[in-house]
């Protein structure tokens, strides 16, 4: 568990799957992701996310907001894709009505220093659709560069989609300096 000023991330609970599920089927959260979700997409994709926790010891945490114990969306940190060559990926989802308010860039942060803190990795690396000029916006807000020689078609979007092209970042680990 990882706490924020305002908010708690978490491991994912059989209660997170109604909420997720009604996240995934706003059309504007899904914009730039793909289809509505099922409730069947929901149920396997908190399977696939408890899986990666119980496997890698972190995954894509729920966002639950300490003032009232809503669910507001995920964020975290996962090993990538094979098409990432396994680099260590962050990501982040938020429903619509939590969007705005700095939410993002809080959970953001707070996993990019827990990753900092406890994983053994170079750099933490973020893909989204060229048009999602939030998500590369909240990208480069956290220091993040784009890598435009390594932007690629995503291999799980169908061809001819508007999403199938995808553009990555990447943020190195910070250096610490001793004393002088």
């Amino acid at each position: 568990m990882i706490e924020t000023e305002r908010l708690i991330l978490r491991g994912w609970r059989e209660a997170d799957i109604a909420p997720f599920h009604a996240m995934g089927q706003d059309a504007e959260v899904m914009r730039y992701i793909g289809p509505p979700m099922s409730l069947e997409d929901a149920r396997a994709g908190y399977d696939r996310i408890v899986a990666r926790q119980a496997e890698q010891g972190h995954c894509f945490w729920t966002i639950e907001r300490k003032s009232d114990g809503a669910f507001l969306g995920f964020c975290g940190l996962q090993r990538g894709y094979d098409f990432l060559d396994g680099e260590i990926e962050i990501g982040w989802r938020l429903r619509r009505d939590a969007w705005g308010q700095g939410y993002a860039r809080e959970a953001a942060e707070a996993s990019l220093a827990w990753g900092w803190a406890n994983l053994d990795t170079p750099r933490i690396t973020a893909i989204t659709v060229p048009a999602n000029r939030a998500s590369w916006g909240l990208m480069e807000r956290l220091g993040m560069r784009r890598y435009p020689d390594e932007d690629f078609d995503h291999p799980g979007v169908p061809d001819g989609s508007p999403l199938k092209r995808h553009i990555l970042y990447r943020i190195a680990r910070p250096t610490t300096h001793g004393p002088a």
